[in-house]
């Protein structure tokens, strides 16, 4: 139903809930579909809108419907800047600052990355408090017009009540300028550095699909191989599992739930540590009798349980623990010294994860599911990582991080995905991105091989960094000097 309030489009909302554990991830998919919904309304495309919209939505609102209801929201010209204001049951509501007023924004999405829920309300003025810019630990230099930009958007985040601190990275035009700012832990007086020790989450997928790469390019398996072979006969009888192939748990389109229906359920589970305690054990006792939610490589759908599942087996194929297989194949040629799945206790430079209100919060820890978000890194193995991947492939290495860019899968309205990586455009350059949430912390990377462009954001603090990151890249792109 369809009623207006004010001159302002209200449609019914459909909310789905999470898990709280994983809340930052969703959090995160709902950015994303926030931020084209936003590029389209700016630019008043209400077919493309439209379009971003479940089946249950477009069964309920028809698209004259909407246009009508969008029309009242056109004529306050475009969105001047975003903020998420609460993220709550699988909806974020976002602060949409118009040039003579603001406007809240409900938003609820399903796994397919299709709105079920949209409202637009009247919001009460808000006052953000920020930190005075004099009590934010800043080493930057800035020499050009694009240095001060990456400054300032930086600022915008650091400057938050209960943010802590943040690393930037930027590489453009054969140039290098790497940005820091706040405390490594609130009160110590310390900035970031190049290994100052992130947590990265899910920027973890990239890594973990390298080294399925490596193994498809060695000729020892092929994406289109069938998962159940190399799974005990316990799990490989279950139908469901042979279909799902490699490729399928890389491109998150094997029809696996986004975590296993145990996980929360286990002896001794934490909230606060949802992974540590989720073994191979308890992970082949799900798949045994799981059902997917539907049939594979018919829908994306975001895939923490895939990547876990894809780690495993990686480490039954080598017959190798999965840390020692990413130390041995990925950063030992790499040269990335500084990162691990563990946090070293005699290491003092480390950037300790905090929640949204300022709280100190536990390093997540893996088991079973280390493929999915284990990874703790600094800036300076990830601009390793990352120039890598800029550079014409010639060792294993680099033609396995070389494969894990190419097309296998389109998600609509205007995303490819490679194997874990997410790949959009700005302008003319196809750029490859993904994004890491934990309970404490938040990054972004995106790399653009053509423009032999990089941007990476890591932040010890739940506030995701992904907007700045996406922000920062587009300006990058748009730069030319």
């Amino acid at each position: 139903m369809i009623f207006k309030n004010l001159s302002i489009l209200s449609v019914a909302i459909f909310v789905f809930t999470t898990n709280s554990f994983a809340q930052s991830e969703e959090e995160q998919r709902n950015k994303a579909v926030f931020n084209k919904l936003e590029f389209f309304l700016n630019t008043q495309q209400t077919d493309s809108i439209y379009a971003m919209a479940a089946p249950s939505f477009q069964e309920a609102i028809s698209k004259e419907n909407l246009s009508s209801s969008l029309t009242n929201l056109y004529a306050l010209g475009k969105i001047k800047n975003s903020n998420v204001e609460k993220f709550s049951k699988g909806a974020a509501l976002y602060r949409l600052s118009f040039e003579s007023t603001d406007l809240g924004m409900v938003l609820s999405i399903d796994a397919n990355m299709q709105y079920t829920g949209l409202l637009f309300q009247a919001i009460e003025a808000k006052q953000v408090n920020l930190k005075p810019k004099e009590e934010v630990l800043a080493k930057v230099e800035t020499k050009n017009p694009l240095d001060f930009f990456i400054d300032s958007l930086a600022r915008t985040y650091v400057q938050q009540q209960h943010a802590q601190s943040l690393a930037v990275a930027v590489i453009h035009k054969n140039k290098l300028n790497s940005f820091f700012y706040g405390e490594t832990a609130p009160g110590n007086g310390t900035l970031p550095d190049g290994n100052t020790i992130y947590e990265i989450g899910s920027i973890s997928k990239t890594m973990t699909a390298t080294l399925l790469a490596e193994l498809v390019n060695k000729g020892t398996i092929a994406l289109d191989d069938s998962i159940a072979k190399f799974l005990p006969d316990s799990v490989a009888q279950n139908p469901d599992i042979q279909k799902i192939t490699f490729k399928m748990l890389a491109n998150h389109t094997s029809g696996l739930p986004r975590l296993p229906g145990n996980i929360g359920k286990m002896p001794k589970f934490k909230d606060a540590d949802p992974y540590a305690i989720y073994d191979r054990k308890a992970l082949f006792s799900y798949l045994k009798d799981a059902k997917l939610n539907r049939e594979p490589e018919t829908a994306y759908e975001y895939s923490n349980l895939g990547f876990g599942l894809l780690g495993e087996l990686i480490s039954i194929i080598y017959k190798k623990p999965f840390m020692q297989v990413m130390k041995e194949q990925l950063f030992t040629p790499l040269e990335m010294t500084a990162s691990s799945d563990k946090i070293d206790p005699k290491n003092k430079n480390i950037a300790k994860p905090h929640d949204k209100t300022g709280k100190e919060v536990p390093f997540w820890n893996f088991q079973a599911m280390a493929g999915a978000g284990a990874i703790k890194t600094s800036m300076d193995d990830l601009l390793r990582y990352s120039i890598a991947q800029l550079k014409f492939p010639e060792t294993d290495i680099q033609r396995a991080m070389a494969q894990t860019l190419q097309f296998t899968y389109f998600n609509p309205p205007n995303t490819d995905i490679g194997l874990a990586w997410h790949m959009n455009m700005v302008e003319d350059q196809i750029y490859f991105h993904h994004s890491g949430g934990t309970g404490g912390s938040s990054s972004f990377i995106a790399i653009v091989p053509d423009e032999k462009s990089v941007v990476i954001v890591l932040s010890n603090s739940a506030l995701s960094c992904e907007s700045i990151g996406v922000k920062l890249l587009e300006k990058v792109l748009k730069t030319k000097d």
